[in-house]
């Protein structure tokens, strides 16, 4: 899969195709000759740091990018646990849908999670609204597809994602590092997406993927000397605790089509999450709107069912009291797992 010089140098020209860049062409060829030392090198986190203390190698040179999330994540678990703050609620919107893109229409997934956002606070919640369409319609804005490394041992699967950014593949400007922290801060999770060829909009699935780490995921990449794979197997087979580092969160679903697959994508939803170890509010919905309608008249559809949204309302209440008794009942004796993964 390694390019040729050759390859390389059309590849990255083919980002400024502009004419505006015609007369800063040397420029570019510098760059590029940078961008093929990185690749070429394999120059995956050129800037690190000794680990530390709290690692099992202090001496192992981690990225500062990747500490740069950890910290993140720390911080935002400091929040969570703190009594003394609001009830946090994160909502996802899942669609791919944007007023300023393509479409030049708000998604009705955006005005039913407004709804939700406003019942929410009426319940006195810190909302956070994370909109997943903006990977579509804002630059440098990018959930990079999971690598799939906990295939090859759970451990080598780090926490959070150790495997972007990567500067020598240009692949870089990875929100899951900014999602991740949202996730943790949360007490309560709401999810509200269409249905996409009955499965999960490619924004949410991307998120949904790169969640992996978060279900049994290995806090030190040290561990592992960063991707070694014969390491990562040998923790794993010594015995492997699979950390829940989002256990205890409590969930609800509202999954929205025009024809068929809603439920199933629901329900998908739910066993994922449940597998993760968050609570179900049981407040899950799988509705129709405009069902078999034309699509040029769905957002007419959608203003004509009051049901939705007070459904919608109503589900948003029972999981902000759900989220809010979490906080302050005592913990449920958790039973032995016969498989954790």
């Amino acid at each position: 899969m390694k390019l040729t010089r050759d390859e390389f140098r059309e590849r990255f020209r083919a980002q400024f195709v502009d004419p505006a860049f015609d007369a800063h062409a040397n420029e570019v060829a510098s760059l590029e000759a940078v961008a093929w030392g990185a690749y070429d090198e394999g120059r995956k986190a050129p800037r690190t740091r000794k680990a530390g203390s709290g690692f099992k190698d202090p001496q192992y040179d981690l990225s500062i990018d990747w500490l740069a999330a950890r910290d993140a994540i720390k911080s935002a678990q400091r929040l969570h646990d703190d009594p003394g703050t609001q009830t946090r609620i994160l909502v996802v919107a899942g669609a791919s849908r944007n007023e300023h893109t393509c479409p030049g229409e708000i998604s009705k997934t955006m005005r039913l999670a407004f709804e939700a956002c406003a019942e929410l606070r009426a319940k006195d919640c810190h909302v956070d609204l994370l909109d997943l369409s903006r990977t579509t319609a804002e630059y440098g804005r990018t959930i990079h597809p999971c690598k799939a490394c906990v295939s090859t041992a759970m451990p080598l699967c780090h926490w959070p994602c150790s495997c972007y950014p990567n500067h020598a593949l240009g692949q870089t400007q990875d929100w899951m590092n900014e999602i991740y922290p949202m996730w943790i801060g949360a007490h309560g999770i709401a999810i509200i997406t269409p249905v996409y060829w009955w499965q999960a909009p490619t924004p949410l699935k991307a998120m949904m993927d790169r969640l992996v780490c978060a279900d049994g995921g290995n806090p030190d990449p040290t561990s592992t000397h960063g991707k070694d794979a014969a390491k990562a197997k040998a923790l794993e087979l010594a015995g492997w605790n699979y950390p829940r580092h989002l256990k205890g969160r409590v969930f609800s679903v509202l999954v929205h089509g025009d024809t068929e697959g809603a439920n199933g994508l629901r329900q998908n939803l739910h066993d994922w999450l449940v597998e993760m170890h968050l609570e179900p509010a049981n407040a899950d919905l799988a509705r129709y709107i405009g069902y078999y309608q034309p699509y040029a008249t769905s957002h007419d559809d959608l203003d004509a069912d009051e049901a939705l949204i007070k459904e919608t309302r109503g589900s948003m209440r029972v999981l902000a009291d759900r989220a809010k008794r979490l906080r302050t009942e005592p913990a449920r004796v958790e039973l032995e797992e016969a498989r954790p993964k």
